[in-house]
């Protein structure tokens, strides 16, 4: 542990032992006000995301004695502003939204605005959609107060069905005006979710590159790790390998490792090939084995190889690989490619009639028929990119369609996808040479 989170942490524990004692002493309680105690709320959840995950138990505590607190409290002491934003930002914060409602109801001062209040409400109820207008408004009226980057932040969750671009303008504004904070990186994780999802890769990668920057260990960067790869995997005509390097440059050769091998394994179940052979490469060579030692780059590795000239090559480094060192996801993605091998390296069902007996008047004809044929076979079956249309059974021994059909239902989508696009090649150059009889 560095020396910043050690300091993080007994900072945290210092306000927690405090607060704890406070919780013993109702006379003391009263007199800390909720604003004060909202800042110790934020300085824990701010350590969380900055990597100390035993400061959450800390978190859940303060959210009880804060929703305590409020709930407890004389209706005047919201006449001072700095107390009603403390109940909203707590309200935002994963607090109890009926505590919210508690407080509007005994409101008779009207110390909170209407508006947010009820915004608030029906965010909190799953109705977001319905005031995404009206929160954007208030959002950027409230700019210069505490409540601005959380406010911007719900504005932009709401706003993401409606207006992706627009959605990313608040969360633009919520990480800008809360730097270092849960906020910030809930801002980006977002952020990289929605550029991702309207292939806006240019921010993405911004995006992408600011979180591992900062968020690595949150305990929410398992799901950046997830956008990440899907966004190399759909982007790499356009991301560059460089910028790829840069993103996972931060972190320690373990996790740039299993971000690689994720990478690797997905490309190769879309058939990109040429990012398959990197990433695997790369994980390869982070995990300090020998070529040949490491099972699950070598797998990945070599599933792009299936449909091409060097299957044989291919599925023998498949099958060289031990059982024991493969999940059973990866043991079915295996027996996968074996089926999808077999299929590649099967001969097709001949024609009614033989092409040498054609007439003379069509020998010419069929011959061009079969060069085309033969040329759309090659680019069919070395195309890493086409796109999966058919069913394969995962077991490598030759069943009937109906049982291919019956067990491709238990595949795992992903070996699902991949024994599809091997499925669907053989098909198309089966129908094309059928077609090739006078």
């Amino acid at each position: 542990m560095t020396l910043r989170r050690l300091s993080i942490s007994l900072l945290a524990l210092a306000s927690l032992v405090a607060l704890g004692n406070v919780s013993a002493r109702a006379n003391d309680m009263d007199t800390i006000q909720p604003f004060q105690m909202l800042r110790s709320l934020q300085f824990v959840q701010d350590t969380v995301v900055l990597g100390d995950h035993s400061a959450a138990e800390m978190q859940r505590f303060m959210l009880g004695t804060i929703d305590e607190r409020l709930r407890g409290a004389d209706p005047a002491i919201f006449d001072d502003p700095r107390n009603v934003d403390a109940a909203l930002i707590y309200a935002m914060s994963g607090g109890n939204p009926a505590t919210l409602e508690f407080l509007v109801a005994r409101d008779i001062n009207g110390n909170f605005d209407n508006r947010i209040t009820d915004s608030l409400r029906k965010y909190l109820s799953g109705k977001g959609t319905l005031i995404a207008k009206s929160l954007g408004e208030i959002s950027k009226e409230y700019r210069n107060t505490d409540l601005a980057p959380y406010l911007a932040l719900v504005a932009g969750n709401v706003t993401i069905t409606r207006d992706p671009v627009d959605a990313l303008k608040f969360y633009d504004w919520a990480r800008l005006t809360a730097p270092g904070t849960i906020v910030e990186e809930a801002a980006l994780r977002r952020s990289l979710a929605v550029a991702v999802d309207a292939k806006i890769v240019d921010k993405a990668g911004g995006y992408a590159n600011r979180y591992a920057r900062r968020y690595l260990y949150s305990p929410y960067a398992s799901q950046f790790a997830d956008l990440f790869v899907q966004l190399v995997v759909e982007h790499y005509d356009v991301i560059k390998r460089e910028d790829i390097e840069a993103t996972l440059g931060y972190m320690d050769n373990d996790r740039r490792r299993e971000v690689y091998l994720r990478i690797a394994r997905k490309a190769a179940i879309a058939g990109r090939k040429d990012l398959t052979t990197m990433a695997a490469d790369q994980a390869r060579a982070l995990s300090g084995a020998t070529e040949g030692d490491d099972a699950l780059a070598n797998l990945y590795g070599s599933l792009a190889s299936i449909s091409t000239e060097n299957v044989d090559d291919a599925m023998q480094a498949i099958m060289n690989i031990p059982a024991e060192s493969l999940s059973p996801k990866d043991l079915a993605l295996r027996r996968a490619a074996e089926a999808v091998a077999k299929e590649v390296l099967r001969k097709p069902e001949p024609p009614p009639e033989s092409l040498t007996q054609a007439n003379a008047n069509t020998t010419d004809a069929n011959a061009d028929v079969g060069a085309t044929a033969a040329a759309e076979d090659d680019a069919e079956l070395q195309d890493p990119t086409a796109p999966p249309i058919a069913d394969a059974a995962p077991e490598p021994q030759p069943v009937s369609a109906e049982a291919d059909a019956a067990s491709a239902a238990n595949l795992d989508p992903a070996v699902r996808t991949f024994v599809d696009t091997g499925r669907s090649k053989l098909d198309a150059i089966d129908d094309l040479l059928k077609q090739e009889g006078p």
